[in-house]
């Protein structure tokens, strides 16, 4: 979720749901290390339980950043070993390390060395050319006795040359049957799902057949009244659903305060754009927003006058 799950949208999200763990976008240990990129680790406390992604392949420099990580006050640090994108490989890390199970090891060996935290690794099943059947268990195997006790397995192969990250996410099919295999085959793990689930229904569903977890990631973007706004009910059985109109007026401060210290509304109201999608008024929502939030001066005035619009189109619908 690079370029998506920053801060401010993590904030948003935690309004939403009081129990989802959130993840932050992939972030570097070079950019950390040897780039000194320290402000990648800001977040708010409110956002936990939240997880660093870190993206790399030198175990020692991961020790590195995933330290820094823990330092700044991250609960969970996890090795991203499932991103497809160009720049990735070319840095010889994401999804092109299913290639390299032992150096996987290595790394979470020596993250799991350098901090109290949980090493976590998000993976695919597998890459290219390989079979899943039988690269996917080797690599559990291998990172799990290295000190990983919690794997997200994307349940879609990645292909590396040829397809964009776009397409990666849709071609080839998914095997979530797979997944579910894993999960009989090694029980000390912890294993989560990914790729694919759209809806709540989807997400009980896996857990009702053994898994111990279930990632979203675009619904949850995209559709965040559907998914987060419901979850602590229906996953954790815990309180109400949350509602969009209070999560609006609840972000008001928060984007007072952005704003003061030179930040601009688009930044985070990208973010807020799917709240009330599929329902009265979200067109008007995303158009205000869309069109007014970048201009010089915009604020929290403007977020109001989008969210009246939804609450007029509320009540003519009733009417």
């Amino acid at each position: 979720m690079m370029d998506w799950t920053d801060r401010h949208c993590r904030y948003l999200h935690r309004l939403m749901s009081r129990h989802a763990l959130l993840y932050t976008e992939m972030v570097t240990a070079p950019a950390l290390v040897r780039g000194g990129a320290l402000h990648l680790l800001d977040h708010h406390p409110a956002e936990h339980p939240v997880a660093l992604q870190l993206g790399g392949s030198d175990p020692a420099e991961l020790a590195q950043a995933a330290r820094l990580g823990a330092q700044a006050g991250y609960h969970e640090i996890n090795l991203n070993v499932g991103c497809p994108s160009d720049r990735v490989q070319s840095g010889t890390f994401g999804a092109v390390l299913m290639k390299q199970p032992a150096l996987v090891a290595e790394c979470v060996a020596a993250m799991h060395a350098a901090v109290d935290v949980e090493v976590t690794v998000k993976c695919r099943i597998g890459v290219d050319d390989q079979n899943p059947e039988e690269v996917l268990p080797e690599f559990l195997s291998r990172v799990g006795a290295a000190g990983c006790g919690r794997f997200i397995i994307h349940a879609r192969k990645a292909w590396l040359q040829g397809l964009s990250p776009k397409e990666n996410r849709e071609i080839p099919p998914l095997d979530h049957d797979l997944v579910l295999k894993m999960r009989g085959m090694f029980g000390g793990l912890h294993i989560s799902i990914n790729g694919g689930i759209t809806n709540l229904d989807q997400a009980l569903a896996f857990l009702d057949a053994g898994l111990d977890g279930v990632m979203v990631g675009r619904a949850a973007y995209h559709q965040p009244a559907d998914i987060l706004c419901r979850a602590d009910r229906l996953i954790w059985g815990q309180g109400q659903d949350s509602d969009p109109v209070e999560v609006v007026m609840q972000m008001g401060d928060y984007i007072t305060d952005h704003i003061a210290q030179g930040g601009r509304l688009h930044q985070v109201t990208r973010h807020m754009l799917g709240l009330f999608a599929g329902t009265p008024g979200a067109r008007q929502w995303r158009r205000i927003l869309s069109e007014g939030a970048s201009r010089e001066g915009a604020d929290f005035a403007l977020v109001r006058q989008a969210l009246d619009a939804v609450l007029e189109a509320r009540a003519q619908a009733v009417a």
